[in-house]
């Protein structure tokens, strides 16, 4: 796809593209939004325009805005954010949201790439069989939480062990062990997951410490929910704000490298 010559000069009007019909229908109202969204909160920090656009996506998902995430594909592909990018946004939404609600968001990225003459499917950027899932998942929960995590999908009560091993194999052996975006990036869209849906503060707390971990810092996650405030709004906003400091308090608090279960074994079975 061809991109402007000029996206930093263009990109107040490219940011508020989807919501050009109301101009028309509600002026007074599109010019104080757009104002503060594609301005002020625009221009707020230096996050690049790849990344604000990726946690956007995300967050959109995350809210359940299935119009809005539709209308920002393209902007996001002006930006860069490439198909495979969009289509791993997407599938490691399943395991935080489910197929119930990102069945709808999958059949609008689809629908997006056919009308950007983009062939389908993609290319396979699976990196485990049936047979190594379990252990590579493993392996990247502890790439991501800790050594304490090693073995995790043995642990627990009989009766729900079973969920331990569902996390280790599907969700982190079937999402997190794929190419296309790397453990920094799939945890910042985990975290836009989780701040938009709301009702998850435990499970945001867990995957900030995991960002703040593998080196998406304090400063970094406040840009990434700044950007997206104005698509959840305040409250949950600042529900992450201080899901992040208190985050960034138990790193503080604890050195990794002695005690590597940041989460908790039983914070974890809460995180995702």
């Amino acid at each position: 796809m061809a991109h402007p010559v000029d996206l930093k000069q263009d990109q107040e009007r490219i940011f508020a593209e989807p919501f050009a019909s109301l101009q028309k229908t509600d002026p007074e109202f599109f010019e104080r939004f757009c104002h503060f969204a594609f301005h002020e909160v625009l221009y707020q920090s230096d996050l690049d325009a790849h990344s604000r656009l990726m946690a956007i996506l995300a967050t959109l998902l995350g809210s359940q805005s299935l119009d809005a995430f539709r209308d920002y594909l393209p902007v996001a592909r002006k930006f860069g954010v490439t198909p495979v990018e969009i289509k791993e946004i997407v599938y490691q939404a399943v395991a935080y949201l489910g197929m119930g609600r990102v069945y709808p968001f999958l059949c609008v990225v689809n629908e997006r790439l056919i009308v950007d003459d983009t062939p389908l499917p993609l290319e396979n950027l699976s990196t485990t069989t049936w047979q190594t899932r379990l252990e590579a998942g493993n392996q990247a929960q502890v790439d991501i939480f800790g050594e304490d995590m090693r073995g995790f999908q043995n642990r627990g009560p009989e009766e729900s062990r079973h969920i331990n091993r569902w996390l280790a194999e599907n969700c982190f052996g079937d999402y997190y062990t794929r190419k296309g975006l790397d453990y920094k990036q799939r945890e910042m869209i985990t975290f836009c997951f989780l701040l938009a849906q709301g009702g998850c503060e435990s499970q945001l707390v867990s995957h900030a410490v995991a960002n703040l971990r593998i080196g998406n810092d304090k400063r970094f996650l406040i840009k990434v929910v700044s950007q997206c405030l104005p698509y959840i709004g305040y409250p949950r906003s600042l529900n992450a704000i201080r899901c992040i400091y208190e985050a960034a308090d138990k790193v503080e608090e604890k050195d990794f490298k002695k005690d590597a279960s940041l989460p908790s074994e039983e914070s974890f079975s809460k995180s995702t």
